[in-house]
C-alpha cells in the first residue's frame, strides 16, 4: 500500500466513510473531520509511517504541516518519509 492509500485509509476511517468517499481535493472540513479528529489522524498517521508530524493542534495555522487537503497531507508525509532517509 503507498502513502497515498494508506493516509485515505486513514482519513477515510475517522471520517467514517468509504475510502472512495475521500478524494484527494477532500479537505478534513470536507469529510466531517473536527480537531478531535484531525489530532486521531495524524496520530495514526504517524504510527503507520513511523514519522513525527510537525503540527501543533493549538495552532494548526502555524504549523509547518499543511492540512489544507488529502493531497497537502499526502505530499508532507512523502517528504517526511524522504527526509527521514
Amino acid at each position: 500500500m503507498n502513502v497515498k492509500d494508506k493516509v485515505v485509509a486513514i482519513v477515510a476511517e475517522q471520517a467514517v466513510l468509504d475510502p472512495s468517499d475521500v478524494t484527494m481535493e477532500s479537505t478534513l472540513e470536507d469529510l466531517g473531520i473536527d480537531s478531535l479528529g484531525l489530532v486521531e489522524s495524524i496520530f495514526a498517521i504517524e504510527e503507520a509511517f513511523d514519522i513525527s508530524i510537525p503540527f501543533n493542534a493549538n495552532a494548526p495555522e502555524e504549523s509547518d504541516f499543511d492540512i489544507s487537503s488529502v493531497a497537502t497531507i499526502v505530499a508532507g508525509i512523502e517528504k517526511l518519509i524522504h527526509e527521514r532517509v
